[in-house]
């Protein structure tokens, strides 16, 4: 059955469901106060991997779901998405991580796990979900909302909401589990790499060297309950100093920019659910938000969800 669905937020999660959702035949309004490119989802690294996520078997279906989305989005040529190999270096001994079963060629090597698995250049990405959504009769609707209550009225009426809201359900959804996760990135010219590194356990700071077509995203922090956004340049130079390091091609290549954002992060993990209360005047709820560090990572199976959740409710 067809519905009118309004999707609160822009970022990676709710342009995923906005899509999916209209796939699936419903007519869906997008509501957000930032346009895509002004969202944290435009700050990801966004090369899949379920950083600081749970070993749970439904995490792990959102995981996988969106590695063939994304790998099949690749193979088709999607702006900005490609597959790229990966190296995450191992400072000890490590049993087979949970989330190898999603990734067909996860080989454990002396010292290191190697892989491929999708990257997106998120600008590029969010623009052409946007595109994509509006080309098939999608709705963008400009507002901040201060209750959930709001949004069927600033969509035009709804009798679905989906409250992607990422860091902003801490008071939408009036859920004091959510929280930042501050995270600060450099990015330097790309000087040839192809390859992505990843040093989890770097005893200085998480690390990572992520490749794009023209530049080279360098981190990182993780840092709870922080909600500054200001980039510190003493966390700047020792980023640089551990990717040097990591990955020593890497010596003289310009800065080009440098960045600092707040993952929407959820103690408990992400909440992918039908909200058991309805709002004022009938409609139903679906929330999709505490992602974390994880947002495209687990982007299109948690999307896959909430159409289920929203078939569901249909009968409910």
């Amino acid at each position: 059955m067809s519905r009118k669905i309004a999707v609160l937020g822009a970022g990676i999660s709710g342009l995923a469901c906005a899509v999916r959702l209209q796939e699936h035949g419903h007519a869906v309004t997008v509501v957000t106060a930032d346009e895509p490119a002004g969202t944290v989802s435009r700050l990801a690294a966004a090369v899949w991997y379920p950083t600081r996520t749970a070993a749970d078997p439904r995490v792990l279906t959102w995981a996988h779901r969106t590695y063939d989305e994304l790998s099949a989005q690749a193979a088709a040529g999607v702006p900005g998405v490609v597959p790229r190999p990966t190296r995450m270096i191992l400072r000890g001994p490590h049993a087979t991580p949970w989330w190898a079963a999603a990734v067909p060629d996860f080989t454990a090597a002396p010292g290191e796990w190697r892989f491929t698995v999708p990257s997106v250049e998120m600008e590029v990405y969010l623009q052409w979900l946007l595109d994509r959504f509006e080309a098939a009769g999608g709705r963008v609707v400009r507002h901040k909302v201060g209750r959930l209550s709001d949004v069927p009225r600033v969509a035009g009426g709804a009798d679905v909401v989906v409250n992607a809201s990422g860091l902003a359900a801490r008071d939408l959804a009036a859920d004091p589990a959510v929280h930042p996760a501050r995270g600060q990135i450099v990015g330097v010219a790309n000087p040839g790499l192809v390859t992505s590194v990843r040093d989890e356990e770097h005893p200085a700071g998480m690390t990572y060297v992520h490749p794009r077509s023209r530049d080279v995203v360098l981190g990182g922090t993780f840092q709870p309950g922080v909600w500054d956004t200001t980039v510190d340049p003493a966390t700047t130079a020792a980023i640089l100093a551990r990717c040097l390091e990591l990955v020593p091609e890497l010596a003289g290549a310009a800065v080009l920019w440098q960045a600092a954002g707040l993952r929407p992060a959820r103690h408990g993990g992400a909440r992918v659910e039908l909200d058991p209360v309805e709002l004022p005047g009938g409609a139903r709820v679906v929330h999709d938000y505490g992602h974390g560090g994880a947002g495209v990572t687990l982007a299109w199976g948690c999307a896959d969800e909430v159409v289920t959740l929203i078939s569901g409710a249909a009968g409910a």
